[in-house]
């Protein structure tokens, strides 16, 4: 036979109180004396008894589940990424539920169908975007959708978009400046957002130097595809000597191949910057110069937009747009000049200094 679950009657019952305290009791800011709460407290404690806030926010029409749909999650970035809306969201008081996707316009839609059915209040995508009858399907239903480094719009979301064309850039004058004649482009064949701004940027500013660059592009954004491109890149009569990868954990493999493949000094005879700032850019044997995504501002933008009253305005017919920055990271895998001041007392192995 099942067990019957504890609820409120069974604790009114042995505090002595009426159903109503007991609702009172666990509504945060309710009218009750401390007497009764007390009371209700101790006998909620011996029956084992819990709030059902699913329950109590199914009749408010809001639930405080939030659906954070993505691919590739067991990826450094994702991971951390996850990792800090899950911790935000929580102390926002929502629940964060991962639906894990293959970035696939089906998958894509499969999952936010459950998030409808499961009467999530919002939404976040981390990967693949929402068909735009779906999102406003999702719309008519009071759902808010958050849509992290997506290119479209979707009537009533947010987007949270990074400077990845300027950081492509700036990454093209950090290589110039440490002294690279031929610089590269590694990325993968993932075509992404982010990626396809990044190369973007890189591009536009050898354009403007006069520099003809070397690319090579290969499967998807992982670190076996770094060791291919590592392999592609560096095996060619005219190696680069220096290299913007689109992702840290390509990077990564394009570092491993130079080193232990190859034989190539990093920096002395090659020049590695990446884009993510993944903690293994931080490790000793990696010690990546890097463009750090702010992942702790991507998911405070995104609590600020589900948490957004109601009656906060209409919202513009293509969505709103916040765009943030990213950060430079400066380790030992770029070429420091002569000329640059810091050469003159170089700081402890594994320590950075950051650029805004």
């Amino acid at each position: 036979m099942a067990r019957r679950s504890v609820n409120a009657r069974d604790v009114a019952e042995l505090a002595g109180v009426s159903r109503a305290s007991v609702s009172r009791c666990f509504t945060q800011g309710a009218s009750i004396s401390p007497d009764t709460r007390a009371r209700i407290l101790e006998a909620a404690d011996r029956l084992g008894y819990q709030v059902n806030r699913l329950a109590s926010g199914l009749i408010r029409s809001e639930t405080g589940l939030v659906a954070l749909i993505a691919a590739e999650i067991d990826t450094p970035y994702r991971a951390n990424l996850l990792a800090e809306l899950t911790r935000q969201l929580q102390a926002a008081g929502k629940v964060g539920v991962l639906i894990n996707t293959d970035r696939s316009d089906e998958s894509v839609e499969h999952a936010l169908r459950q998030a409808i059915s499961y009467r999530a209040d919002a939404a976040i995508f981390l990967s693949g975007m929402p068909a735009p009858s779906l999102a406003e399907t999702c719309l008519r239903n009071g759902m808010r959708l958050v849509l992290i480094n997506r290119d479209e719009e979707r009537p009533g979301s947010v987007r949270i978009r990074l400077d990845d064309a300027e950081a492509g850039e700036r990454a093209l004058m950090l290589l110039r400046a440490a002294g690279c004649r031929r610089p590269a482009l590694a990325s993968s064949e993932a075509g992404t957002t982010s990626l396809i701004e990044r190369e973007r940027g890189f591009r536009a500013a050898a354009r403007a130097t006069g520099i003809d660059l070397i690319e090579a592009r290969f499967g998807p954004t992982a670190y076996e595809t770094g060791l291919d491109l590592g392999m592609a890149l560096l095996t060619r009569a005219d190696r680069p000597d220096g290299i913007f990868c689109t992702t840290d954990l390509m990077a990564c493999g394009i570092m491993d191949v130079a080193r232990w493949r190859l034989g190539i000094d990093i920096p002395g005879q090659l020049s590695l910057i990446g884009f993510d700032d993944i903690p293994q850019a931080r490790w000793e044997g990696y010690d990546l110069t890097t463009f750090a995504q702010p992942v702790a501002d991507i998911a405070a933008a995104a609590i600020d937009w589900l948490s957004r009253p109601a009656d906060a305005g209409p919202v513009p017919a293509t969505g709103s747009l916040r765009r943030l920055r990213s950060r430079l990271i400066q380790r030992g895998s770029l070429r420091r000049q002569p000329s640059d001041t810091r050469r003159a007392a170089p700081p402890p192995l594994g320590s950075s200094s950051e650029t805004p």
